[in-house]
């Protein structure tokens, strides 16, 4: 991924997708208004920060990327797999709908998510320009959300799933992921091709790699170009927000990816 910065915002890139047709961004939680325990660019609003200060958050990382506010499209995020396919942004004063899955083949419309150890997924398809964005905590990613997302690309767009372009975004590491005996039936009940692979024992404690699930998901739904930023949120807390460390008071680091017409 690549590094850049802009009045005092810090975000990330994917290199395989830097193209003229599109921009995206996964921004840290640099560079914003939010008191403590936010600090500071919090864009998420149910953890206590005020709306004032996700609002101006919000303004900031648009800015930063000479888009419009209003070109927004954002849903209320479940931990599911709904999907929403858009052809015009959210209109500010409307309410979100419920969904954890975003497509749109339109221009001009930015869709933007949410995250705080939950797996950012960004799909772009440049043969028939579209795009989508997947938001992957442990129940999306059993529920297999990022290969609903490919197919529903496949029948929505007539994409070639070896065509279409993954990024895998921050998120909470296998090394932080200490997970129950909840998370692990749900594993071997919905992922138990790759059980072995992705949940990891250590001593009496077993951890669950989010990463590899999702790559293995996307690849076994025929993508062959997927690349893994590989960046933990529980480990990096002065770059992201993670609420398996901060808990009930944790903010959201916000992601955004949108087709430019170009």
């Amino acid at each position: 991924m690549l590094i850049n910065s802009n009045h005092g915002l810090k975000y990330f890139q994917f290199n395989s997708l830097i193209t003229k047709s599109l921009t995206h961004a996964i921004f840290t939680r640099q560079g914003g208004i939010s008191p403590y325990p936010y600090i500071s660019l919090n864009v998420g609003g149910t953890s206590g920060d005020s709306k004032d200060n996700v609002v101006e958050n919000r303004r900031r990382m648009f800015d930063c990327m000479k888009l419009p506010v209003e070109s927004i499209f954002d849903v209320w995020q479940v931990h599911g797999k709904e999907i929403v396919y858009t052809r015009n942004p959210r209109p500010l004063n409307t309410e979100h709908k419920p969904a954890d899955i975003i497509l749109t083949d339109q221009p001009g419309i930015t869709l933007f998510m949410r995250f705080a150890d939950c797996v950012p997924i960004f799909l772009y398809d440049p043969q028939k320009k579209a795009i989508g964005i997947v938001h992957a905590g442990w129940q999306g990613t059993v529920l297999k959300a990022a290969e609903i997302a490919v197919e529903s690309m496949t029948r929505l767009f007539r994409s070639n799933p070896k065509d279409i372009i993954a990024g895998i975004g921050p998120s909470i590491g296998p090394d932080h992921y200490e997970v129950g005996n909840k998370v692990t039936k749900a594993v071997e009940e919905n992922l138990k091709f790759l059980k072995d692979e992705v949940v990891i024992q250590k001593s009496d404690k077993k951890f669950f790699d989010l990463w590899k699930s999702n790559e293995i998901v996307l690849q076994a739904s025929g993508l062959k170009q997927i690349e893994t930023a590989k960046l933990c949120t529980a480990c990096n807390l002065s770059d992201w927000y993670s609420y398996r460390k901060e808990g009930a008071s944790s903010g959201r680091f916000g992601a955004m990816i949108g087709l430019t017409g170009k």
